[in-house]
């Protein structure tokens, strides 16, 4: 790590923070967004919900325990590039197979620290996510500030054909197969696949723009809409084709993006929060118990609850902020998460849902076969 080489980071604003360079030289631009988990770095990187951002650890110290070739998400790290207060130097952990910094450099992710993230997360809560940028190579605020204002918004900005997997592949169920889904990859983490593999599942995932026709033809037990980055509203062909798959019958269960994409398949609008929910800490409330779980969110847009439709019912909702964090049709067997119920490396309050998913295809099987 060269702590001598100086990084700047602007936002659109203005706002500039100069700091050390670690991970990859170069430059970078996305949306500035900030996450509160106080592990799992690694899991962050890899998230495909990332692409298009600069993420901001809220953390003042990251990568103490490096990185492994175990607890990626996905197939390579998708964040633009990384803001921490101070970058580890060293990696210490038996399971740990190189430093954070010889993992960005070896993806190309440049990363700044050593400014002050306290103050830069306390801006975007103020002002909001914006589009920003971090150079190791142009130290000139202004030249920097004028490509930033060139760079593309999140705001109708599509990114999950970006991530998606370019063919089909399946991975098998662990044991006894019980049941068959077929997952959209809008950006599906690979925690996600693990848990329904643990719970008797094959899964065939498939590219995010697969028709429902296609879907159909393999005659799953279910349909798993993964979480993702980017805006759902320029979406609505994938929205199309969720509705068909709603009304086909089949079981629905979507998280995230998922979750975004099934409402607006059955009317719903969605909108772009101020500074959205990244970390491990959110409450979340279920309306029906009145539990309370803490669960893991990334996400910058949410469902608008003045447009749900009448055969639509909210479940869950931040605490918060009151924003909806679940949903469930009427009639249909469709339901969908705000939220991470696969969450690496945690919270585990939400696993349940993965239960809740097998238990509907259960009931849905038995009701053909009667």
């Amino acid at each position: 790590m060269n702590l001598s080489k100086e990084a700047i980071l602007v936002l659109e604003d203005g706002r500039t923070f100069r700091g050390l360079s670690f991970g990859a030289t170069g430059e970078a631009f996305g949306e500035i967004v900030f996450n509160t988990s106080m592990t799992g770095y690694q899991e962050i990187l890899t998230d495909p919900s990332y692409a298009g951002q600069i993420v901001t650890m809220t953390y003042p110290l990251i990568g103490n325990y490096g990185v492994n070739e175990e607890d990626v998400e996905s197939r390579r790290p998708w964040v633009e590039a990384l803001v921490v207060r101070e970058a580890s130097r060293i990696s210490s952990n038996w399971r740990a197979t190189e430093t954070l910094d010889a993992y960005l450099v070896r993806h190309g992710i440049v990363g700044i620290e050593r400014i002050d993230t306290r103050g830069l997360v306390r801006h975007i809560r103020d002002k909001g996510a914006m589009r920003s940028a971090i150079s190791t190579i142009e130290p000139d605020r202004e030249i920097l500030l004028e490509r930033v204002l060139e760079s593309p918004s999140m705001q109708k900005r599509e990114l999950a054909s970006v991530v998606t997997t370019g063919e089909v592949f399946e991975v098998p169920a662990e044991g006894a197969e019980l049941f068959h889904i077929v997952c959209f990859d809008f950006g599906v983490k690979t925690n996600s696949l693990r848990t329904f593999a643990r719970l008797g599942c094959r899964i065939t995932v498939v590219p995010a723009d697969t028709k429902a026709s296609k879907v159909l033809e393999l005659r799953p037990d279910g349909v798993f809409l993964s979480n993702g980055p980017g805006d759902p509203a320029s979406m609505a062909d994938v929205a199309e084709e969720i509705r068909t798959l709603a009304d086909s019958r089949t079981p629905l269960f979507g998280i995230c993006l998922g979750h975004q994409l099934l409402g607006r398949s059955f009317g719903a609008a969605t909108f772009k929060m101020k500074f959205g929910h990244r970390g491990g800490n959110q409450p979340i409330k279920d309306l029906a118990t009145g539990k309370i779980e803490i669960t893991a969110h990334n996400h910058g847009f949410a469902i608008d609850s003045n447009g749900l439709p009448g055969n639509v019912r909210v479940t869950h909702v931040n605490v918060n902020d009151d924003t909806i964090a679940g949903i469930m049709h009427r009639s249909l067997p469709v339901f969908s998460v705000q939220y991470h119920p696969e969450a690496a490396p945690g919270p585990h309050d939400a696993e349940h849902h993965f239960k809740r998913f097998i238990d509907m295809m259960k009931r849905e099987r038995s009701a053909r076969t009667n």
